[in-house]
């Protein structure tokens, strides 16, 4: 190699991306974690993919959740993005219902996808997490985006 994990880091945030916050329940109670690791798969079957570390201290509660529900994040939610990159349980000033297998539903995203885990693949220092869709919701709100290590938002006239 040529380069190190800087350089890497530096030219992947070179792809502006979308920002999610992922959500499940565990034994504990609610969890979430910021994930800007997310992709589409597949129309049919619809799946998805997002990709949780395995440093994390949520690793454990996200490799064996059932189900989980990926919150695709609205310019304005920059707090949310803030909030479940820090500290995953810390749910009591949010408004949430219960979702599929009781997936705490976050309100106000641009589009929300209840999911099914269908499979775990290794992705190095990562887990790539396959969900099944099972339910989604959207709306025509702005999207959250992230770009060169800071948030961006969309530009509307090109």
């Amino acid at each position: 190699m040529t380069f190190d994990q800087r350089d890497l880091r530096d030219a992947l945030g070179c792809f502006a991306t979308g920002v999610t916050v992922v959500t499940t329940l565990t034994e504990r109670g609610p969890m979430g974690i910021t994930a800007n690791s997310f992709a589409s798969v597949s129309l049919t079957p619809p799946l998805v993919l997002w990709s949780p570390a395995r440093k994390s201290t949520r690793f454990a509660a996200f490799e064996t959740a059932s189900h989980f529900a990926i919150h695709i994040l609205a310019e304005d939610q920059r707090d949310l993005s803030d909030l479940f990159a820090r500290e995953g349980e810390d749910f009591d000033n949010l408004s949430t219902t219960p979702g599929l297998g009781q997936a705490p539903l976050l309100e106000g995203c641009v589009a929300r996808l209840e999911c099914a885990h269908s499979a775990g693949h290794d992705g190095g220092d990562h887990l790539i997490v396959v969900g099944e869709v099972l339910r989604i919701t959207h709306s025509d709100k702005r999207p959250l985006l992230y770009h060169r290590g800071r948030y961006a938002g969309v530009q509307t006239n090109l």
